[in-house]
């Protein structure tokens, strides 16, 4: 688990935006794990805020990735979406998830790497680089999933509901401060 300096040091480093005034004004940051386990919830989700003079530091299990029947059974003729490295700023707002439950839906341009030779690997070449609106979200997978498979297209996806609904909760708080939008912040990871 990363400590908040870490990241905070690290989105310094990068030239990217740290909340660090006011309750609930938050940093939702996911961290890809470096080794490339396609199918598994190998990455982590960050959830830095204040809450007056505490910082309040959540960390939940996700992928970043597509699972093996996106990668293989493309949704997309460019091939399969993987969130690019980036901060992108109100990329999210709080709607429906394919019209079935409240998550965070994206609204705003992203970049993605596409994957089109269906080989079950993630492949992350800048040639194949792809901006726009995909439907890029952040959402929940199972009661507690063991795979990916097709909870995730290239969306952000807590391996754990429980943890989905925990993070929503504080979501909606933030909403009601700060107005329904979102920047999400992904970091590879790094030593």
């Amino acid at each position: 688990m990363k400590s908040i300096n870490e990241i905070k040091s690290r989105m310094k480093k990068l030239g990217y935006a740290f909340f660090d005034t006011g309750d609930y004004n938050l940093n939702i940051i996911g961290i890809r794990n470096k080794t490339l386990n396609t199918n598994t919830f190998n990455d982590e989700m960050y959830v830095i805020y204040r809450i007056g003079n505490q910082w309040v530091e959540n960390a939940f299990p996700i992928t970043t990735e597509p699972g093996f029947k996106s990668l293989t059974e493309l949704q997309n003729k460019k091939g399969a979406a993987i969130l690019v490295p980036g901060q992108y700023r109100g990329c999210w707002t709080i709607g429906k998830h394919r019209g079935q439950y409240e998550a965070l839906v994206q609204c705003k341009s992203v970049k993605v790497y596409r994957d089109a030779n269906k080989d079950k690997k993630v492949d992350m070449n800048p040639k194949t680089i792809d901006e726009g609106v995909f439907g890029i979200n952040m959402h929940k997978a199972g009661a507690d999933s063991k795979i990916v498979d097709n909870w995730s297209a290239g969306c952000q996806v807590f391996k754990r509901a429980c943890d989905f609904q925990s993070f929503m909760s504080i979501v909606k708080k933030s909403a009601k401060l700060y107005g329904n939008k979102f920047s999400y912040t992904l970091l590879d990871d790094w030593e």
